[in-house]
């Protein structure tokens, strides 16, 4: 879509909103005084600049001459003719002090277009939302500056020391789809030569630390081919290079990710694993056979078989949850016995599966009970994969791996902010 067309699309929209109702020729004409009491402050403040300029130059006073145009775009109004003072001489070397301080206010709308991107707004959307404040269309490269000043963050952040190791971190994976470009050629539409690109499968491996107060963020994210061991090592490698302490780290808490023990062992050696509740409890559904399901329910109601079923499922789900409920591990232990006198019976292998490798979801007992909810499972990173989610399905595949991580990014630091986490730029 052309800048022509974008902005006659724009205008069809703003014709059929509530801006609509309100007077043309007004609203025409307070943008205009706008634009033009700000176009008047500028010039005022340039000319006053010029005139300090040279009160200070002691020899070889350069002298004014006259004044060059160029277009200035504000949050007010797009200015197309804005006076500059000219100098006869040396008019290259100096610096507009009040266009800098301007063009760093102007980072205020910079700001609020990412704000707008990262609440789900598309860069076309971005164009008409940016529209209404310039009164001028952007073009989508101009568009595209906002998410490069964010992957500059980004890659600073992922590059800045890690000031203090926690103790505690919670670690998964999230899938999305990036194009990468492959070694052959096609002819487009017009008879160019394009190179080829294929959406590809990729794992965003990502690390948030827990603190004793309960706070916390996310520390690390990487995009990765896998999610396996070398994977995981390389990871843990990465953090440990940012400087975070190998020693410190006493829990990782994840899913089932095959490869991890071994990266821990290889890369975090005092730590131990603690398989989320979530997905062990989740895990027996599979396995349930549903023998000798019952023909009523507590209450004496009939049940279908399907509604049997369902009850069977739920009651081996809210008695499993309920071992992890209990206050000790040694008060858990106790009933997952009576779990296992219960349920082997009806459902063997469902339990089996259950029980191989439990001790692994006890490692949280080792901590403080204010920390048992948010350490004993993975949802404080699922909820955050969610938000992430929402707005990468509206992209599908990502052009590239940064614009992917840049999006991560913006989402990270939106719900840090949300719920008051620790700033990302400082992690003591």
């Amino acid at each position: 879509m052309t800048i022509t067309q974008c902005e006659q699309a724009i205008l069809r929209v703003k014709a059929a909103s509530a801006y609509s109702k309100l007077d043309e020729h007004l609203e025409r004409r307070i943008k205009t005084e706008v634009v033009a009491t700000v176009q008047a402050v500028l010039e005022e403040s340039l000319k006053a600049e010029v005139s300090a300029y040279l009160a200070n130059v002691v020899t070889e006073r350069p002298r004014r001459s006259g004044c060059y145009k160029r277009s200035l775009n504000t949050q007010y109004g797009h200015i197309p003719a804005l006076a500059v003072p000219k100098l006869r001489f040396a008019n290259s070397k100096r610096e507009w002090q009040v266009l800098t301080r301007y063009k760093r206010s102007l980072t205020g709308l910079l700001d609020y277009a990412g704000y707008l991107y990262v609440m789900g707004l598309s860069l076309r959307d971005l164009q008409e939302a940016l529209y209404l404040l310039m009164g001028k269309v952007l073009s989508r490269s101009a568009i595209n500056q906002v998410t490069l000043r964010v992957e500059e963050r980004m890659l600073t952040h992922r590059q800045t020391p890690i000031a203090k190791t926690p103790f505690i971190l919670i670690v998964d994976g999230v899938w999305v789809d990036i194009q990468y470009t492959l070694d052959r050629f096609k002819i487009d539409q017009a008879g160019h030569q394009r190179q080829c690109r294929q959406a590809e499968e990729r794992v965003i491996l990502v690390a948030m630390a827990v603190w004793p107060d309960g706070s916390h963020q996310i520390l690390h994210f990487k995009v990765s081919e896998q999610e396996d061991g070398a994977a995981w090592t390389a990871f843990f490698r990465e953090m440990i290079a940012r400087q975070l302490d190998p020693q410190a780290v006493q829990l990782v808490v994840s899913d089932g990710s095959k490869g991890l023990l071994e990266a821990m062992a290889q890369c975090l050696p005092q730590a131990t694993q603690q398989r989320c509740i979530t997905h062990k409890v989740r895990g027996m559904e599979p396995q349930l056979t549903y023998e000798q399901l019952p023909d009523t329910a507590e209450d004496g109601q009939t049940l279908s078989k399907a509604e049997a079923k369902e009850q069977r499922r739920f009651q081996i789900e809210q008695d499993a949850y309920a071992i992890y409920d209990a206050p000790s591990r040694a008060e858990a232990l106790g009933r997952l016995q009576a779990f296992s006198e219960k349920w082997e019976p009806v459902e063997p292998k469902a339990i089996h599966t259950f029980k191989w490798g439990i001790n692994r979801t006890l490692e949280f007992y080792r901590f403080e009970p204010a920390l048992y909810p948010l350490i004993r499972t993975t949802n404080l990173l699922e909820r955050f994969f969610r938000e992430f989610r929402n707005k990468a399905d509206e992209i599908g595949a990502f052009p590239n791996e940064s614009s992917c991580l840049t999006l991560f990014f913006l989402v990270m630091l939106r719900e840090h902010a949300k719920h008051d986490r620790l700033p990302v730029a400082n992690n003591s």
